[in-house]
Parts: structure tokens; sequence; C-alpha cells
């Protein structure tokens, strides 16, 4: 983990940031060595966020491949989600169902600082790829177990998506409009949020391995991450009975705050968690007088008084285009934003100044346009190199660093284990 003094280098394009001449160009996880034997989505996108910082990722993959590779749209039959997923990452195929895939894994494993796995509870136990096994021969390994429902309890063994992670944390609940059903996002946010946590678990793991020299299991359970950031919920209902109801857009913390369409058809979200940003946005629609009301004077009692707040500020918004709403709020210190398309977030001067987007060269696609890596570091920033690669582009390259040469490998394809 660290930084080789010695190894230098010209700032890359797809870094964030110009990075000081003496820091490492692989960034600052080079030498972590990740394997990647998750699927759909969770866990690849941990490894992912690893192999951004210069860990070297071996995705393995059955000969059918990550499931990800035809999941969602597709150009030219190369999946587009795995062309995001899998960059940074080497490709190798292997059958960890079979004896002679099961001792590659092992080998594989024995120099490997961390594995991330998502099966369901026992299956690697029953390949003869459990912690216990791995741990034995390398004691240093952190091994990230990503599951729906953890590794104990009544659910363990259930199937376990993030789609069922959104409905039993809460969050689908509280999200939605008053008189409608309960609502689930439409992109994999229980799958996001536990992968930025498997990150920093892993990192955790490895930073108690520098005073223990241990490895040791990371229990992920999906349904856990997304519960921890939907705030004091859990303690309202325990300290007060109350359950938070759904409020569309608006919160039962402070008012305005919704979406409203302008004349042009094009919409702003607007916020006012603070009390001055409040009065600002009142000042600013020609209802200064609603300022000196009692029930103005906090959010939640503010939140009480929506409908004449969000009246008054969706009549002022629906007589001006987006931009001149936009401008309008800028000069008056109120808080505003354009609700965007991807075709707006890549138009956007702000993502642009920030680098949040990088243009790859994909071997398949050509160049291609994706999320940078989603902070800076100023002395260590990490990057993209390559998109996801062909299934098992890597595979010989790997293995070979193993020992395994050409007729094993031979023998292995003919075993159908890579």
């Amino acid at each position: 983990m660290t930084p080789d003094p010695t190894s230098h280098g010209a700032p890359d394009p797809t870094s964030h940031g110009a990075p000081d001449p003496t820091s490492h160009p692989r960034g600052a996880l080079a030498g972590l060595k990740v394997l990647d034997v998750a699927t759909l989505f969770a866990g690849p996108l941990a490894a992912t966020l690893l192999g951004d910082h210069g860990a070297e990722v071996i995705k393995i993959e059955h000969p059918r491949g990550d499931p990800s590779r035809t999941h969602g749209s597709q150009r030219d039959g190369v999946g587009l989600w795995w062309t995001m997923l899998g960059r940074n990452k080497k490709s190798i195929t292997l059958v960890l169902s079979t004896k002679e895939g099961q001792e590659v894994f092992r080998e594989l494993a024995a120099d490997a600082d961390v594995v991330i796995e998502n099966f369901r509870p026992g299956t690697l136990e029953r390949w003869g790829l459990g912690p216990e096994v791995l741990q034995e021969r390398n004691p240093r390994l952190v091994v990230a177990r990503v599951t729906g429902f953890g590794q104990t309890g009544p659910y363990a063994n259930r199937p376990g998506f993030g789609t069922l992670a959104e409905a039993m944390s809460g969050f689908a609940a509280i999200t939605g409009q008053p008189d409608g059903p309960p609502t689930l996002p439409p992109f994999g946010l229980a799958d996001g949020v536990t992968a930025l946590t498997t990150a920093f678990a892993v990192m955790t793991a490895l930073r108690a391995r520098e005073t223990s020299g241990r490895g040791q299991v990371v229990d992920m359970a999906i349904i856990e991450p997304l519960l921890t950031v939907l705030g004091p919920q859990l303690v309202a209902y325990d300290q007060l009975g109350e359950l938070q109801p759904r409020h569309g857009n608006r919160s039962s913390n402070n008012a305005p705050r919704n979406t409203y369409e302008c004349a042009d058809g094009r919409w702003v979200a607007v916020s006012t968690s603070a009390q001055s940003i409040a009065e600002r946005v009142m000042r600013l629609v020609g209802r200064p007088e609603v300022i000196d009301e009692p029930w103005f004077a906090t959010g939640s009692t503010r939140a009480q008084h929506a409908d004449e707040l969000d009246a008054a500020v969706g009549a002022w918004i629906a007589e001006r285009d987006r931009d001149d709403v936009v401008d309008a709020f800028e000069k008056a210190e109120a808080a505003v934003a354009p609700i965007y398309t991807a075709a707006d977030v890549l138009a956007d001067p702000q993502y642009a100044a920030l680098e949040s987007i990088v243009t790859v060269d994909d071997d398949e696609l050509g160049p291609v346009k994706m999320q940078n890596v989603p902070f800076r570091l100023s002395e260590t920033p990490g990057r993209v190199r390559t998109s996801g690669p062909p299934l098992g582009a890597h595979t010989a390259e790997v293995l070979a660093r193993h020992g395994v040469d050409g007729d094993r490998l031979a023998a292995l394809r003919a075993s159908g284990a890579v």
C-alpha cells in the first residue's frame, strides 16, 4: 500500500486534477491485489472503486460472463453497464464449481489482498473455498462477503437484491406521493450505497491488518447501508412512535422544498433547509410578508404551510424560463438547481470543471464517456485507465503469473474450468 517513490510520470488525462510530479502515477492502492468474484452489482462496484485507485482487480467470471455484460443497454452486442462496471479490471474465466477451478482460485488467493464475493452463504464453503481455507494459506487475506441479508439470521439463505433492501430498509415506504403507493428508485440505489460501504469496509480491514498482520472477514448485508443513510427514522419511532409519511418531493423538515415546472416546460428543484435561504426565496418571489408569520420561524412549522409556500414559489417559477429562474435564484443567493438528464450532465460546466466525466478508449466501442473517480485526492488521484475488457481477455496473462503454463492452461480449457 506504500507508494513507490521511484515511479514518476506525467499526469494522466483521465485522472482527477494534476498530481504532484513526485506522486505515484498508479494510485494510492497500487500493489494491492483484489479478486472480484461477485456479480450484479454491489460487490463488483466496490471492486471498481478500489481499482480506480490503482489496485490490481482481477475479475473472475464464469465463461458465461458476468450478468452485467448483458444487463441493460448494449451497443453492437457490448453491454454498456459492463463497460463502466468493469473498468480498471482484468477479466479471466474460471468455473469455481470444478475441482480444477477451485485449485486455481486457491492459488490466486494465496497472494491476494482482498477477495470480494456475493455467493449465497455456504456456497464457497461447499466448494472448499471458504474464508477459513483461504486464510489458512494466506492469513493476510481480507474476504468481503456481500449478500442480501448477511451470513447469519433467518433470512440469510434468501436470494438478495437491492430492490429488496430498498423495500425492507424503509426507503420505499417514505418515497412517493402522499396518496400514491410506496415507490422504488429507478436505478440500483441500495447496490450503489452498499458498494461505497463495502469499499470503506475493505479499507478499514486493510488498515487493521497493518497492526495485526492478519486479514479478516467483512460481512456486508445489502439491507444495512441504506438503512444507515435514511437518517433518524428508527430513533424517532423508538422515542416518539413517529413513522415518516410519504411527502412526494416535499420534506417534513422544511418548506418550500419541491420540484417546479418552468414556463419552457423544464424543471427546477428548490431547497430551503437553512432559514436564511427560505427568507431569500420568499423575497425573490414577491411574498416577503410571510417571513413575519410566527410559523415561518422554523423548518418544521414552515412545512405545515407547504401548500401556501409551494403555490407562491410555483406560480412565480411557472412564469419564467428555466435559465431565467436559475439566474434569478443565484443573484438572490437562494438554493436552486435545474433538473438534469444525462445529456444535461455531459454539457454542464461545473461537471466539466471537476472533471467528473472522463472519455475512455474502449477496444470494442471506441471513445466512451463515463463517470470519473467520484472524489479527488491532491497527491495520489485515482484514474480510469481502461474500460471493461472483453470476457476472459486476461486469463492467459494472469494464470501465467501463477505458474500455469501452456499445457496446464490447455488442460484447464479442456476440462471446462476456464
